[in-house]
């Protein structure tokens, strides 16, 4: 990948999606192959590779007791930035995804998609190489949806920033994404453009390529271990 490119990850429900960018993330051990970031092994070389990324994970990490600005200022100290870079890139950050004039405001008060272009913002402090969404947009109404991207796409021109995403909407990726990866029951199973998927499979949208590699099945999602232990202890308190 160079730099200023975005490359999204497709899968059905339980493919391995959020695993992957887990391991790329150091949050998980790949139990075969290999990985590289940035030029680094994220199984050996963990505290370099997350100085180099920003990560927005599918559930909400804002403290919602907290203003705009204090969450933000927070990830900046956690990440040793300068007192004056940090209230400087706080600054633009917060114009650029148009959440300036509610910096002093509550979390708790902001919208939906105010929430989410708040942590892209916030994950972007530091100045990370690669920036990894997952499901950014899950939840948010289409005009929500449209302006995030609008803005993903003026932070990658502006900012050289690598973004790696998961979505389940197909005109996402074939809007925004370089190039695309299909991952079905843990594999890769394609990769490319998005023309390059349509052509490959002999189809004339994302979503039937999508449904040609990977079939109709319905899936269900396999449950986390977080999902797990909310289901024991349900059953405890009965």
């Amino acid at each position: 990948m160079r730099p200023g490119e975005s490359f999204a990850f497709l899968g059905p429900n339980g493919a391995g999606k959020t695993t992957t960018i887990k391991m790329l993330t150091t949050l998980l051990h790949p139990t075969s192959g290999s990985l590289e970031l940035d030029g680094l092994d994220p199984t050996t070389h963990r505290t370099e590779v997350r100085r180099r990324i920003g990560v927005v994970f599918q559930d909400p990490s804002l403290d919602s007791e907290l203003t705009a600005w204090e969450n933000m200022d927070i990830h900046g100290v956690l990440y040793h930035v300068p007192r004056q870079a940090r209230r400087e890139r706080c600054e633009v950050l917060l114009r650029m995804f148009e959440l300036w004039e509610r910096r002093a405001d509550l979390v708790k008060t902001f919208s939906g998609g105010m929430k989410r272009r708040l942590e892209i913002a916030r994950g972007l402090l530091h100045t990370p190489k690669v920036l990894f969404l997952d499901e950014p947009t899950l939840g948010l109404d289409p005009q929500s949806r449209n302006q995030m991207w609008t803005h993903v796409r003026k932070l990658k021109a502006t900012e050289g920033v690598t973004v790696f995403l998961t979505t389940h909407y197909m005109d996402e990726a074939d809007r925004v994404a370089d190039r695309i990866a299909v991952i079905d029951h843990g594999r890769l199973v394609a990769t490319g453009s998005a023309a390059e998927l349509k052509q490959q499979t002999g189809t004339d949208s994302l979503e039937a390529a999508f449904l040609a590699l990977t079939g109709t099945t319905i899936r269900d999602e396999s449950a986390t271990a977080a999902d797990q232990m909310r289901q024991v202890a349900r059953v405890w308190r009965r």
